[in-house]
């Protein structure tokens, strides 16, 4: 199954250096391997924003679900998902 998802990340400018740093590297990794393993297959990120949009081909909505609530920036997120299919004018 295929899903558009904009996740607009908001960290508060508050949060200690040191923890920011280490979700912002827990949550790289995270993607990273999610990409490799072929279910977070595109990521961009949107000009001008700390946002992203990214396609996921996962197995079902609960993989999608699970994937994005263990996201460790995921309590700073604002996430709109989309899910897609084929157009039937597409090549």
């Amino acid at each position: 199954m295929l899903f558009q998802v904009r996740m607009d990340v908001d960290i508060p400018r508050d949060l200690d250096p040191a923890e920011r740093e280490d979700v912002v590297a827990r949550e790289r990794a995270y993607s990273q391997e999610l990409q490799r393993g072929g279910e977070w297959p595109h990521i961009w990120r949107i000009v001008g924003h700390y946002s992203n949009i990214s396609i996921f081909d996962v197995a079902s909505n609960a993989r999608l679900h699970e994937i994005l609530s263990n996201l460790p920036l995921f309590p700073y997120m604002r996430i709109e998902v989309t899910a897609l299919t084929e157009h039937p004018s597409a090549i």
